[in-house]
């Protein structure tokens, strides 16, 4: 006889990528910070409110999908410098546990996977809001995450020195996910 993986009290979400975004900054020229984001998001969440513990996180992103605004940046981000979209066409992210923090936010830990190396990171994530009905009938929650990496851990090492001192690109990049998932 076997047992399910997934509690009773579980729901399963698809992340809806017509209203999700994972979006970065990262410090430029030690001034200020460049934002982007990725567009093309797609994942499933199970949901277990009975168990938070229960609770699993899959997600990608298409890496050609980033968009910082500058189509010579990007087009410099997608290359091999950077994320090498030719090679690594999909950021992904797989939790490994979750759990619910004292200040009642979910701590959602699992593994990274940014140019074909993969880092654990923790991700903070603010929700699920309740749940709501569009107009089409689905029931839809969202949610926030955010963590932050440094990118040379993921073989992003691209930079150069300023004349000032210091280097164009910082280290830390700092990434929120801004989701709407779907009942199932």
């Amino acid at each position: 006889m076997s047992t399910s993986t997934v509690a009773p009290t579980a729901t399963t979400w698809k992340i809806d990528p017509a209203h999700s975004a994972a979006e970065f900054k990262v410090r430029h020229m030690m001034i200020s910070n460049v934002k982007g984001q990725f567009s093309a998001v797609s994942g499933v969440v199970t949901l277990d409110q009975g168990d938070i513990t229960n609770s699993r996180v899959q997600a990608a992103i298409e890496a050609a999908s980033i968009n910082t605004y500058e189509a010579q940046r990007d087009a410099h981000l997608k290359s091999a410098d950077f994320l090498d979209v030719a090679n690594f066409p999909v950021l992904t992210f797989e939790s490994t546990q979750v759990t619910r923090t004292a200040g009642g936010e979910l701590s959602v830990k699992g593994n990274l996977a940014i140019r074909g190396v993969t880092r654990p990171v923790v991700f903070t994530v603010d929700g699920p809001t309740a749940p709501a009905k569009d107009p089409w009938g689905n029931t839809r929650v969202g949610l926030a995450a955010t963590t932050k990496i440094n990118r040379r851990d993921f073989g992003l090492h691209w930079n150069t020195a300023l004349e000032t001192g210091g280097f164009l690109v910082g280290d830390e990049v700092t990434i929120t996910l801004e989701v709407q998932l779907i009942k199932s």
